[in-house]
């Protein structure tokens, strides 16, 4: 089996939603058919950020043409994660054998592809180094998996197959909490307080904004970091959050909460544009679940 590499930088010119499809044209066809039901890791440019960076993974799930520029195709995905961390690509030598001449210098004519093909095993060193750090602050499990103050369930191993790994939902909840809690400084959006309990666990919640019940992924652009009223109140459309990042009340609300809530009605949300909530997300909660009138 194999896996790929997708290049991807925010500015792209390509029609790509990372956690959901990725944009290509079609000489990259043939390449991405061989990794249907298997996982790529994205990579590229970050921001204001020197160099490049292996950056998240997701499985493709199928190929479906683009209606509106017949040679270009998408990619569809799932299981998409964010990394804990942004991986250097020249890390430990390299990950990507072909990536490299054998005086260590870049291929130029790899390095322009904008779909490579890896072998597991460097897809596997790539997982490993971008999935492998523990949350700053572990949770606590019983026997049955509920949490209480006693026994902590240390953090699954990566291992083979990757493709079960990755859709762990156990593994996977973890690492959306992580994430989003490390992004928002595990502090609420809603009420911009930080409440940290007797053993230094953070009190806030990751909340997804497009449920997971429908379709919607793990990563921290579906994410925000709510206290648990907020986050109910959420859940249950009273309150929403315009593209501004402006907090919306429902009516349906039966007392004002305004006292809970940022004095200005603004989300606090990361200094990090790729971090913060994205517009598509927020305009499905705000269609789907915000009882607006």
């Amino acid at each position: 089996m194999v896996a790929a590499i997708f290049y991807h930088r925010p500015d792209s010119v390509y029609d790509d939603l990372p956690d959901r499809y990725y944009h290509f044209p079609k000489q990259y066809l043939s390449r991405v058919e061989q990794v249907i039901g298997q996982p790529i890791v994205y990579y590229g440019p970050l921001g204001n950020q020197a160099g490049r960076f292996y950056w998240a993974t997701a499985i493709v799930t199928g190929i479906r043409q683009d209606l509106l520029r017949p040679d270009h195709y998408y990619a569809d995905l799932k299981r998409y994660i964010d990394f804990d961390r942004l991986v250097g690509y020249q890390e430990n030598g390299g990950f990507e054998s072909k990536l490299f001449l054998p005086d260590g210098r870049v291929s130029g004519g790899r390095a322009v592809q904008a779909v490579r093909v890896i072998s597991d095993e460097e897809c596997d060193a790539i997982l490993n180094a971008g999935l492998s750090e523990r949350s700053p602050w572990p949770e606590r499990y019983d026997e049955a998996g509920l949490g209480n103050e006693f026994e902590e369930q240390p953090q699954a191993p990566l291992e083979r197959p990757l493709v079960e790994q990755l859709v762990n939902r156990r593994f996977r909840d973890a690492k959306f909490r992580q994430h989003v809690r490390i992004a928002y400084d595990r502090r609420c959006a809603f009420t911009g307080l930080r409440l940290i309990n007797g053993k230094g666990r953070p009190e806030v919640e990751a909340a997804h904004i497009m449920p997971v019940e429908k379709n919607g992924p793990d990563s921290v652009q579906n994410g925000i970091a709510l206290s648990g009223t907020v986050h109910w109140m959420f859940d249950r459309g009273l309150l929403s959050m315009d593209d501004d990042y402006t907090i919306l009340k429902s009516r349906h609300l039966n007392h004002d909460v305004s006292h809970l809530l940022r004095p200005d009605m603004k989300a606090l949300v990361p200094d990090d544009p790729r971090l913060r909530p994205h517009p598509y997300y927020l305009d499905w909660h705000r269609s789907n679940c915000f009882k607006a009138a």
